[in-house]
């Protein structure tokens, strides 16, 4: 017991030399670290390039680390980022002997009192012409310095909308000195890309890189190079947000078209339907028109929108047309001999359209040229039986006539009941063409029927052939479509 305890004692004695130690040292530090400042800055002057030799080339070093894209603004084509954006160079006049003052091999201090680069993002489309964030800079024994400031950077970028929702972007952070040429601030980028280590995930977009490439451009004012360093962030959408909500619900109503063709003509909703499809991809192509930038270029979802509601209204031009045909009445001229064949023989059949009580095995023109036949020798045995009726009427009206002659020469008053039995006669006459003027009516009502009737089998054909067409360009479209995003 004796023994842990001066084992403990010994060790929180070897603590506190410790801690006291260490407070020497840093106080002499800080002590070091006052001197070594005001000894630097008594006759520094941060006005001027820090060079010894003023044809001598100030290299500057730069690296981008993205943090994070705030925006991006298609429709005004600029994008907003968080940088952190690193420079570092070496100045001739703030270098000391790190042995003179105890080890001290760095110090940090405001970068207003140091010179600076004036790097810029060229490319800047920002209305606020801030000076840098005022950070500090760590100042090495041999003069490097390193500045680290973070920034949110307002950038032109070029949006090409061409496969919206499945576009990429490609956008430039152009970072060069505005007065410095290139014979006296040299810009160079420590990486071949900036660095993506702490990014953090959008929700809209993906980054697939950032490399970085030197330019040195003359430009036509100045016959000195000026060189820049451009960063190209890569960038990739998401699509997800936008198949769900403008894709998916434009492909589901366009389905809705061509069952249009399917509702039966006397329903009176078939051209609603088609006016209300239109009207909903109207509303969808308006929402996609203000987010895109009013350019040249139609974007993906944009072209398929006017194709769909290209389709859609010839969908309804035709219902309207094929509707025409269904209400064709007794008027209208017959079925042509073509349309019977091909219509109603064989279009028919390969899209099962049947009438009432038929089917594929009994297709109705075979019933209908029985019945036609049963109808024409039906109609020619009651043409013979009037025709012999009216005959053996007339017959016996002659014989009548002739008798009531007789008659009335040899019995006088008995023969005039006689007469009015002949009478008779001309009341059967006018009895049966009254039934011929009846029985030629009912067949031409029948007639103009089944000729109204044709009519309505070729529109019902019509809207079951349009109805498969429509289905087969808007799958195709559809399909055509979701294949970009693959």
């Amino acid at each position: 017991m004796k023994r842990n305890s001066m084992s403990f004692f010994s060790i929180s004695l070897w603590l506190l030399f410790t801690a006291v130690m260490l407070q020497a040292v840093e106080s002499a530090k800080g002590k070091y670290a006052h001197m070594l400042f005001n000894e630097l800055f008594e006759d520094y002057s941060n006005a001027l390039r820090p060079v010894e030799d003023t044809d001598k080339v100030l290299n500057v070093t730069l690296q981008i680390t993205l943090s994070q894209i705030k925006d991006m603004d298609e429709r005004n084509q600029i994008l907003s980022a968080y940088l952190w954006i690193r420079q570092s160079w070496y100045d001739a006049y703030l270098k000391w002997d790190k042995d003179k003052y105890d080890g001290l091999d760095s110090i940090r201090i405001p970068s207003n009192l140091v010179w600076r680069p004036d790097i810029v993002l060229y490319n800047k489309a920002d209305d606020d012409f801030s000076e840098p964030v005022n950070t500090n800079v760590v100042l090495r024994y041999d003069g490097k310095i390193t500045w680290d400031a973070p920034a949110i950077t307002k950038s032109s970028c070029v949006v090409d909308v061409s496969y919206f929702p499945f576009d990429s972007q490609q956008c430039n952070l152009t970072f060069g000195s505005w007065t410095y040429n290139g014979n006296q601030v040299d810009i160079t980028n420590s990486l071949d890309s900036g660095d993506l280590s702490d990014f953090v995930e959008d929700v809209e977009w993906e980054i697939h890189g950032m490399p970085a490439v030197k330019n040195v451009i003359t430009y036509g004012c100045c016959s000195e190079p000026y060189p820049d360093v451009t960063f190209t962030l890569i960038l990739k959408r998401k699509s997800s947000f936008y198949i769900f909500n403008l894709l998916l619900p434009c492909i589901l109503i366009s389905f809705l078209a061509p069952l249009g063709f399917y509702l039966p003509a006397d329903s009176g909703e078939k051209v609603s339907l088609g006016v209300t499809v239109l009207l909903a991809l109207t509303v969808f192509q308006l929402m996609v028109a203000e987010i895109m930038p009013p350019s040249e270029s139609v974007p993906l979802i944009g072209k398929y929108y006017i194709a769909t509601m290209t389709m859609i209204t010839a969908s309804t031009a035709l219902t309207i047309i094929i509707m025409n045909l269904h209400h064709c009445g007794s008027e209208a001229k017959p079925v042509p001999q073509w349309a019977r064949v091909v219509i109603l023989d064989y279009m028919s059949k390969i899209f099962f359209v049947y009438d009432v009580g038929e089917n594929c095995t009994s297709p109705k023109r075979e019933k209908e040229q029985e019945c036609k036949l049963e109808e024409g020798d039906g109609c020619q045995r009651r043409h013979k039986e009037v025709q012999d009726l009216l005959s053996n009427r007339n017959d016996d009206c002659d014989l009548k006539e002739k008798l009531n002659g007789n008659l009335n020469t040899s019995y006088g008053a008995r023969g005039e009941n006689v007469r009015e039995t002949v009478n008779c006669c001309s009341c059967y006459k006018m009895l049966i063409k009254n039934i011929e003027y009846i029985a030629n009516c009912v067949r031409d009502h029948k007639a103009n029927r089944a000729k109204g009737i044709e009519w309505k089998k070729v529109a019902k054909v019509m809207d079951r052939f349009f109805m498969w067409i429509f289905f087969i360009m808007v799958f195709f479209m559809s399909v055509l479509i979701i294949g970009k995003a693959a």
